[in-house]
């Protein structure tokens, strides 16, 4: 059975001073949990986060990686690199990387697949914009983001992110993410087969807070959830991480 997954994504934000809420996050759970957790910091912190996290229920991931092994990419990182600072996961695909650095369907398929080749667990992201849910097309949008951006094998985690969502304090209604959830996963199911789809972890982001977590969670095809600005403090990361627990009837 696949494992539920809380993960938090700090995006361009952290210093060595933000270490603290990963104690907290620590010290409020202990390793064995119920479910996994996960902060992708910023690359600058990998590595003294990894330290503080040895041995901890906390495992780390980056949030882009670059399609090669090595080379002259001045101010890349790739996936071999990301592994060597102590990551475990990468995020690639978000929605903020293809607008801002205008990653394509395939270039993500390629860094999830580089992530893979690493021993990386990619974290693939995929979402449609508010024109696209307001024309009726966020599932056809979706689906063909999956067609072209996952790998034809492998272990990897999904990540639905309405792009309208993302930051803005608005979530879809209950039957929205219910939706897209379900017919990712039958999606996968006729793309890989009915048990290697039962095995991909699905997570909903988008405006997850403390508040609103458990009914999301109740959901039956949300695995978890990719949390942006509420994974930055332990105080509002952790209620969420705790209510993913409940769910899993922990």
């Amino acid at each position: 059975m696949r494992r539920k997954l809380a993960a938090g994504n700090w995006k361009m934000n952290g210093l060595l001073a933000n270490m603290a809420e990963v104690q907290s996050l620590i010290a409020a759970f202990p390793a064995p949990q119920p479910v996994d957790i996960l902060i992708c910091p910023p690359a600058t912190l990998l590595g003294a986060i990894a330290a503080q996290c040895r041995d901890s229920a906390i495992a780390l991931g980056g949030q882009y990686c670059h399609t090669a092994t090595a080379g002259a990419h001045t101010g890349d990182i790739s996936a071999p690199m990301l592994k060597d600072a102590g990551a475990d996961y990468v995020i690639v695909g978000h929605s903020e990387r293809r607008a801002d650095h205008g990653e394509t369907n395939a270039q993500v398929r390629a860094q999830a697949e580089a992530a893979l080749e690493a021993g990386l667990n990619p974290i693939i992201c995929l979402g449609e914009s508010e024109a696209e849910r307001r024309a009726g097309h966020a599932r056809a949008v979706v689906e063909a983001q999956l067609d072209a951006s996952l790998p034809d094998q492998g272990a990897f985690v999904i990540a639905y992110e309405p792009i309208w969502a993302i930051g803005t304090g608005l979530v879809p209604e209950l039957g929205d993410i219910a939706e897209i959830h379900d017919a990712m996963r039958a999606n996968l199911a006729a793309r890989y087969g009915a048990d290697a789809a039962k095995s991909v972890p699905l997570l909903y982001g988008g405006s997850v807070k403390p508040t609103n977590a458990a009914e999301i969670f109740a959901l039956e095809n949300v695995d978890g959830a990719l949390v942006g600005g509420a994974s930055l403090k332990a105080q509002d990361f952790g209620p969420i991480i705790t209510a993913l627990a409940a769910s899993d009837g922990a």
